[in-house]
């Protein structure tokens, strides 16, 4: 069968929820929807009705209708049993069988839609996997929850030190008769005035964040009232935005690489290559977590090539894979891939040649998983040594090295956690670093890891610590080389196997790697 769309609507004609699982403009679903009260016939028991194009499936609901709109070749049989299934799933989400509640679980209703149907094809799930699928728990949504709210905490705190700190400075001035340039207007701190310069953040304790910009740098030249002078009136700002205010005042603030493969891959994904009309995406994630003394507790990664077409001539396509990979990757391909070809002859195409690809969508087509405890699979080891120095602190001594020499590690980030209140003192460093206070973690950064560069270290010491504090080690990392030896080959018609143009997007990173 080939599902068109899933609706729930009144005896009256008005649709309350409608889910499409083709490719179709809203004209036409709106269409097809509108047209279905004026088939029906009264006194009749039929359970489904048709037009020159399409079959209507129903089933009654008390004063609503379950409805299926499928193509005429599909089988009346098999409709009946998916309709049964729609009509199950209703009564789990909503207490009652009215147009409110409908409405109230909309959401619900089409996640537990989508388990159901696939691309138009019928998926092979019983109620309780639906239940299942739709309830699970996001952990990735937890973390940047957690995250974002501290962020929040403690932006919030800063400004009002930040304001408490400005009403001293104006309660100092206002006794000795002077008052509070700011430096932005270039009237400079008078040698009567006795205070630390800091950031103009505003006139008050309770400090508002506002539209004006203020900076100072006490490493940079008085500044004098011209084109870079304080600025009012200037882009109005989101005021969730705190960390940005924080930025803007010269504070360091470093935002975590969330597992989310929202953000990063954003970020990874807008300098991509112009794309083809047939465009293939190849995103890897990599959880990690490795014991200090040596020895792996976990290892898995996870990946899945997802196909967009954005012309319909090319909807009809095989995809070649050359997979050399020996490592014992567990392939899966989707349901509506025909596995014989994959198997035998490496190719990606539906079971159904004659059916396009979805267009402007982009589709799971093939994923896998390797895990394991093996060392020798670490894309790259960290060795860190802690020891004690006799005066009551550490010194540290850290390592990387690239274990696979022929994938190339871009914005590295090793985060050492620190006492509370310690400074460390760096006294060697391969790449950059940034004591980040606030947070109590020293950020080893390094721009780029690859063979020409495959190890390096760091040296440092803090005082009134233990070796202890100084672990988990976070790493977090990007790469467009992917750690699977699985690649794209070629795109053919399925017609004549003739070459099709085609672009790939390679994104491999890490959801969680930590040194324990």
């Amino acid at each position: 069968m080939v599902l068109i769309a899933a609706a729930v609507c009144t005896k009256g004609g008005k649709t309350i929820i409608s889910r499409q699982f083709v490719e179709m403009t809203k004209t036409r679903i709106e269409g097809l929807l509108a047209a279905f009260p004026k088939l029906m016939s009264t006194g009749k028991q039929h359970t489904f009705v048709e037009t020159d194009s399409v079959r209507y499936v129903y089933q009654p609901l008390e004063k609503l209708y379950m409805l299926l709109i499928t193509t005429k070749a599909s089988n009346i049989l098999e409709d009946l049993e998916t309709l049964r299934l729609f009509a199950r799933v209703i009564p789990e989400y909503c207490k009652s069988m009215d147009e409110l509640e409908i409405a109230e679980n909309a959401f619900n209703l089409i996640f537990a839609f989508d388990e159901i149907v696939a691309l138009g094809y019928r998926e092979s799930v019983n109620l309780a996997q639906i239940r299942t699928f739709v309830e699970m728990d996001s952990h990735e949504e937890r973390v940047y929850q957690a995250v974002r709210s501290t962020q929040e905490r403690e932006a919030k705190n800063k400004m009002r030190e930040k304001a408490k700190e400005l009403q001293r400075q104006r309660m100092e001035a206002g006794k000795k008769g002077g008052s509070v340039k700011s430096p932005g207007f270039g009237g400079g701190y008078g040698s009567g005035s006795n205070f630390t310069p800091s950031p103009n953040v505003g006139d008050s304790a309770n400090y508002i964040p506002e539209p004006a910009k203020s900076t100072y740098n006490i490493m940079q030249k008085p500044i004098s009232a011209g084109s870079g002078a304080m600025k009012l009136g200037g882009k109005s700002r989101d005021v969730d935005s705190f960390v940005d205010q924080l930025k803007e005042e010269g504070e360091t603030v470093s935002t975590p690489s969330l597992p989310t493969s929202g953000s990063k891959l954003m970020s990874i994904s807008s300098d991509a290559a112009k794309t083809e009309p047939v465009h293939l995406k190849q995103e890897e994630k990599l959880n990690v977590r490795v014991s200090r003394d040596g020895g792996v507790q976990n290892f898995e990664l996870h990946g899945l090539v997802t196909l967009n077409i954005s012309d319909e001539k090319w909807g009809r396509i095989r995809v070649q894979l050359d997979n050399k990979d020996t490592r014992g990757m567990q392939l899966q391909t989707h349901p509506n891939v025909d596995k014989e070809l994959f198997r035998t002859k490496g190719q990606i195409g539906l079971k159904i040649p004659s059916k396009p690809f979805p267009l402007h969508t982009d589709v799971g087509v093939l994923k896998w998983r390797l895990q394991g405890q093996d060392e020798t699979a670490l894309p790259i080891s960290i060795n860190c040594w802690p020891s004690e120095n006799g005066e009551g602190g550490c010194d540290v001594n850290i390592e990387y090295e690239l274990e696979q020499t022929d994938l190339e590690l871009n914005n590295v980030q090793i985060n050492i956690p620190l006492t509370i209140g310690s400074n460390p003192i760096v006294s060697e460093c391969d790449g950059e670093y940034s004591h980040e206070a606030r947070k109590n973690i020293l950020v080893w950064s390094l721009p780029i890891i690859d063979a020409s560069t495959k190890s390096g270290s760091m040296e440092f010491s803090v005082p009134n610590s233990r070796p202890s504090d100084f672990f988990p080690l976070h790493v977090s990392f990007t790469s467009k080389t992917a750690y699977a030896k699985i690649k794209v080959n070629e795109v053919m018609l399925v017609e004549d196997d003739s070459p099709v143009k085609y672009s790939v997007e390679t994104v491999f990173f890490t959801d969680n790697y930590e040194v324990v």
